[in-house]
C-alpha cells in the first residue's frame, strides 16, 4: 500500500486482517430505485456473508434524517455516536468495501475523512475481488466493543447548494459530474421520479464508470492521469452526481493522483435540480 493511496489490495487486507488496529467496514448499499426494499436487501446481503470482523455501515441510517434528501451527511454528534457503537474510532485503520463498483464504499471513505479520520482506505475491487481471491467469509455478526472517536470536521471537503451556485460561474472552480452522459446531457431520465435530467452550467461530465476497470478495481494512476489530469490542474474541484454517492468515486480517483482537497456536493443533482430557480442545461 502506498502511503497516499486511498485503496488497499486484497492481498494487503489478507495479510493485515488479523492486526488489532485494522477494522473492516461493509458499506453494501442497494440503490432504492432498483429494489422496493433496498435497505433490507443490503442488510440481508451483509448477514449472508461478509469479510470476517466487518461491521455494516448503512449510509441511509448514519445520515441526516431531518431532510427529504437521501443519505445526507449527518451532524458530527450523530456520526460520532453511530460509529462508536460500531467499534470504529481513534487508532483504527479502517478499510471499507462494498459489492458494486465503490457504491457506497467511496462515500463512507469520504465521510470518515470529513469527520477527521484520515486512516481510512477502500478495498480495491471490493467484495468481488475478495471472494474471487478466496478470501475468508463469515455470516456471524462480529463482537463489537465501543471505541472513542474524535471528530475534527473538515468543512472544505463538503459543499452545499449556496456554495455550488457560487462555484458555477467562478472560473477558478470546476464541477465534475459523475452521472452517465445521457443523464448529464438530458437525453436519459433520472432514476428518481419527477427529477429532470441535464446538468449545471459549466459542469464537466466525468462518469464514475469511466474510472473503474471491468474487474471493479479503480484504474491505475497512469490511466486516471490521462482521464482527469487535464481537468485537475490549477482549479478548485467539486464532485457531484445524483445524490452524493458515485461522486465520491471521483474523489477517490483524484486522491490517487495526489489531490486530497476535492470537495463533494452533498445532495448533488437531487438537491440542485429540485430547486425552483436552478439553472439546468441540456442538449
Amino acid at each position: 500500500m502506498k502511503v497516499d493511496d486511498p485503496l488497499v489490495s486484497v492481498d494487503w487486507l489478507k495479510d493485515h486482517l488479523a492486526a488489532p488496529d485494522v477494522q473492516v467496514v461493509d458499506a453494501t448499499w442497494v440503490p432504492p430505485w432498483t429494489d422496493n426494499d433496498a435497505r433490507a436487501t443490503a442488510k440481508r446481503l451483509y448477514a449472508e456473508g461478509h469479510i470476517p470482523g466487518a461491521v455494516h455501515f448503512d449510509i441511509d441510517d448514519i445520515a441526516d434524517t431531518d431532510t427529504d434528501l437521501p443519505h445526507m451527511l449527518p451532524q458530527p454528534e450523530k456520526f460520532t455516536s453511530r460509529v462508536r457503537k460500531l467499534g470504529l474510532g481513534d487508532g483504527n485503520r479502517i478499510v471499507v468495501y462494498d459489492r458494486a463498483n465503490f457504491m457506497a464504499s467511496a462515500r463512507v471513505w469520504w465521510m470518515f475523512r470529513v469527520m477527521g479520520h484520515e486512516d481510512v482506505r477502500v478495498l480495491d475491487g471490493g467484495w468481488n475481488a475478495w471472494t474471487n481471491a478466496g478470501g475468508s467469509v463469515e455470516d456471524l455478526p462480529p463482537v463489537v466493543q465501543e471505541r472513542h472517536f474524535t471528530t475534527r470536521v473538515q468543512n472544505h471537503l463538503v459543499r452545499n447548494y449556496e456554495q455550488i451556485t457560487q462555484a458555477i460561474n467562478n472560473p477558478d472552480m470546476l464541477i465534475l459530474d459523475a452521472r452517465s452522459e445521457g443523464r448529464f446531457e438530458g437525453h436519459q431520465p433520472e432514476p428518481r421520479a419527477g427529477l429532470p435530467s441535464g446538468h449545471m452550467p459549466n459542469a464537466v461530465n466525468t462518469p464514475a464508470s469511466s474510472l473503474i476497470n471491468s474487474d471493479c478495481t479503480l484504474k491505475s494512476a497512469e490511466e486516471l492521469s490521462g482521464l482527469l489530469g487535464p481537468l485537475s490542474r490549477d482549479k478548485a474541484l467539486i464532485a457531484s452526481c445524483g445524490s452524493g454517492v458515485s461522486a465520491a468515486v471521483i474523489l477517490l480517483a483524484l486522491h490517487r493522483l495526489g489531490r486530497d482537497d476535492v470537495a463533494l456536493y452533498d445532495g448533488s443533482w437531487t438537491d440542485y435540480a429540485s430547486r425552483p430557480n436552478a439553472e439546468i442545461v441540456s442538449s
